[in-house]
């Protein structure tokens, strides 16, 4: 695949992005040990399509499904649960998984599923760029993109722990961690999609999680 291809795909808002980090963390204090896993994926789609959700969604129970059927479940309300633009009450995207803290019933077993996951979220977005990734858009798709990328930001900047906290350590890279933020963004005040539009069915996802599954 080309560079401008490559481009066009990640600037196309009919493609949804995804998100998606899977951590270790290891401990040693007084000569124990503490170590967890963490993480999640998650989608944020400008234009919903149900199909695709519900494809991306069931990927993600089968993957949890092989170890625990509980963690679906705990983890994709825990992913509803967080990832929420507060001061708009909103979702920053249709959801996925996501945990902290998971320090059972073993580490090789928790490694196990970690890996699990991690091996989902090829099959689960590929689909979705392959689908979309000739479909046309206009320059109001576009700006839509650009707004729903500044809410991005705002979660990132106002709400989300890791980057709060990597903000506030003494002596931190503060460039690296901004380099998380999209390239392009934009607002626009006080700003709501037309009634009934398809920007509009998307909001109103993103105010009230479904369940996909």
């Amino acid at each position: 695949m080309t560079t401008a291809n490559l481009s066009h795909i990640f600037r196309n808002p009919m493609i949804p992005t995804l998100h998606f980090n899977y951590r270790y963390f290891e401990v040693e204090q007084e000569g124990e040990t503490q170590w967890w896993f963490g993480g999640g994926t998650d989608l944020t789609p400008y234009y919903l399509d149900e199909e695709d959700v519900k494809q991306f969604h069931g990927t993600l129970k089968k993957a949890c499904d092989k170890h625990n059927p509980q963690h679906y479940p705990d983890f994709k309300k825990w992913c509803d649960n967080y990832f929420v633009v507060h001061h708009r009450g909103e979702r920053r995207g249709v959801g996925g998984i996501f945990f902290d803290d998971l320090d059972t019933p073993s580490q090789e077993e928790a490694f196990a599923f970690v890996q699990e996951c991690a091996n989902a979220v090829i099959p689960s977005y590929v689909p979705m760029i392959k689908k979309h990734m000739n479909d046309g858009y206009g320059l109001k798709e576009r700006e839509w993109q650009l707004l729903r990328r500044g809410r991005y930001v705002e979660f990132n900047l106002v709400h989300d722990r890791g980057t709060k906290f990597g903000l506030f350590t003494p002596q931190a890279r503060i460039e690296s961690i901004l380099m998380s933020l999209p390239l392009s963004a934009k607002w626009r005040y006080k700003h709501s999609p037309v009634e009934g539009s398809k920007e509009d069915e998307l909001m109103k996802v993103l105010k009230t999680p479904k369940e996909w599954v």
